[in-house]
């Protein structure tokens, strides 16, 4: 049987809100009966955008991360309700019942990724329910995706099989795998964002103040942690940069190769990501 699915490119999100705002518009002050309770006008977000910074100074890379309820096949929230309040459809959509659930705020803490919010206004927790309601009138998608510019969201219907090779091919992760509760939302391009970065530029002093950054130089960057080497090349403006590091602190050295010489620029600490700025070959 198919299934509903959420992927979402982080690389293309650009922070504009509109899921964000598309959702709110679609709930806020609407009741749809056996699917939602009308969400109030502030407050409530069942799709957050988190901003994640790399780097620092003249260099700063920007991540936005859309969250909501990841639809887990292994749902704790559903375990916790125990008496139907959060139930799982055919369609891996997970509900929240807006009678069932009135007065259960103990629910919100059930989410172990923070995606459960509570109404004050009407006494109930509330999901992103993948706009149910919506597709069982005919919709092929939710407001969300439909209204992301940049097609960063991307709702589909797949069984397991199709979806176990988008997987694969796409190399689509999930938040917090370690917790096994199996979610339905899965990303493109995360391990990248989450993960740490070294940047800098490579520049040789012509005297008299004057600096010329250096171009086409080979980088090397060693980490004592694992005793790993990592090499690039400085782009057109002699910048340089290192990502996908999982070490959050580590020694790294930072050697520089042109016209066969060698040279150390950079031996040091790192804590998370880090800008090195610009270095004297």
């Amino acid at each position: 049987m198919s299934g509903r699915a959420l992927i979402i490119d982080v690389s293309l999100c650009i922070n504009c809100r509109n899921c964000v705002l598309a959702t709110k518009d679609e709930y806020v002050g609407n009741t749809f009966p056996g699917y939602s309770a009308p969400h109030p006008p502030e407050g409530l977000e069942t799709i957050r955008i988190e901003r994640h910074v790399r780097g620092a100074g003249s260099l700063v890379d920007v991540t936005y991360i859309p969250k909501a309820c990841n639809h887990c096949d292994n749902a704790p929230c559903i375990k916790a309700a125990g008496d139907g309040a959060i139930y799982k459809r055919p369609d891996g959509v997970v509900m929240i019942d807006p009678v069932k659930s009135h007065g259960r705020r103990d629910l919100v803490n059930a989410c172990p990724y923070g995606m459960i919010e509570w109404n004050e206004q009407e006494q109930v927790p509330q999901n992103w329910n993948f706009d149910a309601h919506l597709l069982d009138s005919g919709w092929k998608e939710p407001r969300c995706a439909q209204a992301c510019p940049t097609k960063a969201l991307r709702a589909i219907e797949a069984d397991d099989a199709r979806l176990a090779e988008m997987v694969e091919k796409e190399h689509l992760t999930v938040l917090r795998p370690e917790l096994g509760t199996k979610p339905r939302v899965f990303y493109k391009h995360l391990d990248d964002a989450l993960s740490h970065l070294v940047a800098g530029n490579v520049c040789e002093d012509l005297g008299g103040g004057q600096l010329r950054n250096l171009g086409g130089i080979e980088v090397i960057l060693r980490d004592s942690a694992d005793g790993s080497e990592r090499a690039t090349t400085t782009d057109h403006f002699g910048d340089f940069r290192f990502s996908g590091l999982t070490t959050p602190a580590s020694h790294i050295e930072l050697l520089v190769r042109k016209d066969g010489v060698e040279k150390t620029l950079v031996s040091s600490d790192r804590s998370g990501s880090v800008n090195l700025g610009t270095l004297l070959f």
